[in-house]
């Protein structure tokens, strides 16, 4: 069943029955996801609140792929949570594809490691062969639901003795491993929770470590693994708190120092369910397509747990990573559920707009990514206005109106990019037209100086307001309806808005043409 390789080779290269640790004076934390399927936000809380520790720590990030359960795969699921962990902002130090000394970093790749640790927990008589057939163990669970009991392994084959091994091992016998639980007196000393006792040996019989498919199972290969690659602090949610105290029974029987743990709270709904996997609106795929932007994401799932010093009062700020890093505190960590508020992911998505503009590089990429957006929504337009400071502009009225840059292409803001064309005046001249672009040059372009300023202009020409309006409307966008003439303008920004209405001075007005005709 298990590779002939010796002991000695690794007990040398990786300490396997050492009391100590690999040598070093970093932490070193891991997220390790099961590629079972997509990233989703309770994976993404327990991947950060691992990277913001390190990174608090000046430590290390370990990304370790779970593969051990082979009947559950997804073929290419770990292409995947590497791309959503990548996009929302964690960098990966040690990995599959990203390097590192204590590699691999992929269970499956790792059974020699599992099998002859495995071999010195026989050797020390805290594990053993169990013969059980599947029968035999599902008439224990049977047995036990009729008595209303919770069901558990009987360990029977504990008490094999060696002689009786013997005879079932040369019968080529199938089997597993079973590791002996004992009475676990001292409380974890959770990070987050404080002292936790959890006597597993009361309620579960001996846990198998190493299936009959010669795959380890969850708990032996992570404590394995943990160890072999120094892992000093374990984030991970509450739910394995339980199991923690196997994990810790099996540090002990190896001889080895446990990582400090620390379980993180469930994540829940804003009314208190649970998240489930089931839900499609938890994906992390789900929030990139929807437009949301990683920082604002990042942001709204800390804001849920706490970590961070919080003001009363205070207004809503959005941090960068290394911001959130710099001030992560895993004692302000909450111990209750942490309830997600979908209304403040999109309040985080428009404060991030307003950051990246306060940049000139993040506001150049903010530009350029409109510029692409728009052209996507106007395959067939070629009278577009994308100059950079009208995008600008426009990005700045937006940014506390809208929660997504998407939004800014819908039909109705389509007068924020596509020009009229070959506009004619109606009701109004061309003369008047340039008194009113020579009156607007020297005011300051916002709602209400603009509405004062075109009720004037009215007044002093004898236009009929809501005439003169109705042209505006029609040269700056060519729309009937919309936000108002006064808003617009504010909106469009002056450039592009004089720009729009000075283009009209280029076709005769319909008064003009008519008086020409006469005339002829």
């Amino acid at each position: 069943m298990y590779s002939q390789r010796g002991l000695v080779t690794l007990l040398t290269q990786y300490s396997l029955r050492s009391t100590k640790r690999w040598t070093h004076n970093e932490v070193r934390v891991r997220f390790a996801p099961s590629p079972t399927g997509h990233l989703h936000l309770g994976g993404l809380r327990t991947a950060l609140y691992n990277y913001l520790y390190a990174r608090n720590k000046n430590g290390k990030f370990l990304l370790r792929i779970e593969d051990t359960d082979q009947t559950r795969l997804v073929p290419g699921a770990t292409e995947s949570l590497v791309e959503d962990l990548l996009w929302a902002g964690l960098q990966i130090d040690e990995g599959p594809g990203f390097g590192g000394e204590r590699g691999p970093y992929v269970q499956s790749q790792r059974m020699t490691y599992y099998h002859d640790a495995v071999q010195a927990l026989l050797e020390n008589d805290t594990a053993y062969r169990c013969f059980c057939t599947e029968r035999r163990l599902d008439l224990l669970r049977k047995e036990a639901l009729r008595t209303r009991q919770i069901p558990r392994y009987d360990n029977k084959c504990r008490y094999l003795t060696p002689q009786q091994v013997a005879v079932l091992l040369a019968k080529n016998t199938p089997y597993c491993i079973r590791f002996k639980l004992t009475s676990h007196e001292e409380p974890l000393q959770d990070l987050i929770y404080g002292p936790v006792s959890h006597n597993v040996s009361e309620s579960e019989g001996d846990p198998v470590i190493i299936k009959t498919d010669n795959f380890p199972t969850y708990h032996f290969a992570n404590v394995v693994d943990d160890h072999l690659m120094g892992i000093t602090h374990v984030f991970r949610g509450v739910e394995w708190q339980i199991s923690t105290t196997k994990h810790l029974l099996l540090y002990k029987a190896f001889g080895w120092q446990p990582p400090m743990y620390g379980h993180l709270p469930l994540l829940v709904n804003s009314d208190g369910t649970k998240l489930s996997k089931r839900q499609g609106d938890i994906g992390i795929r789900h929030f990139r397509e929807k437009g949301y932007f990683s920082e604002a994401l990042v942001n709204y799932v800390v804001s849920a747990g706490g970590g961070f010093e919080r003001t009363p009062g205070q207004k809503q700020l959005i941090y960068s990573m290394d911001e959130l890093a710099g001030k992560f505190d895993i004692k302000r960590v909450n111990s209750h559920p942490s309830r997600l508020n979908p209304d403040l992911l999109n309040d985080f998505n428009r404060l991030h707009i307003l950051k990246m503009l306060q940049t000139k590089t993040s506001t150049e990429h903010l530009v350029q990514s409109v510029q692409v957006l728009v052209r996507h929504a106007y395959p067939n337009e070629r009278n577009l206005d994308l100059g950079d400071q009208h995008i600008e502009n426009v990005l700045k009225w937006a940014a506390m109106r809208l929660t997504f840059i998407q939004d800014l292409t819908a039909s109705k803001l389509s007068f924020l990019w596509v020009r009229p064309a070959d506009f004619k005046l109606k009701h109004i001249t061309n003369d008047q037209m340039q008194s009113l672009i020579d009156s607007l040059v020297g005011v300051e372009f916002t709602k209400d100086n603009l509405n004062q300023k075109l009720k004037e202009f009215a007044e002093v020409n004898h236009l009929k307001f809501a005439v003169f309006m109705k042209t505006l409307r029609s040269a700056l966008s060519g729309l009937k309806e919309g936000p108002g003439v006064a808003e617009m303008m504010d909106i469009l920004g002056k450039d592009s808005a004089l720009q729009r209405l000075k283009s009209t001075l280029n076709v005769p007005s319909t008064t003009e043409a008519a008086k020409a005709a006469k005339e002829t």
